[in-house]
């Protein structure tokens, strides 16, 4: 793939897929922090498309590391049949 630099913006030229997939260079994905299986907005403004990174989930809704342990951890013990109902859970609680 074709990359260079003009006045200031890196330029590559791809080739349309038959599915009309375009690569993005690598280059370009790791300078706006793109990874495989993100989305991306396609916008298309007087005659000029662009292409920008797009967060469908809503920044309060990712889970912290401890969180996500806690999930795994719970995972699990659903599949090894382990569970409390909440009802039982809401009156230990005095809910």
């Amino acid at each position: 793939m074709n990359v260079r630099k003009t006045k200031g913006a890196i330029v590559a030229i791809s080739r349309l897929g038959q599915r009309r997939q375009v690569v993005i260079p690598k280059s370009i994905c790791e300078q706006i922090g793109l990874r495989v299986g993100d989305f991306v907005e396609v916008a298309m403004t007087k005659g000029l498309a662009t292409i920008r990174p797009k967060t469908l989930v809503d920044a309060d809704d990712i889970l912290t590391p401890e969180e996500e342990k806690l999930v795994r951890m719970g995972e699990a013990q659903l599949k090894k049949g382990k569970h409390v109902l909440w009802e039982d859970t809401k009156k230990k609680l005095n809910l």
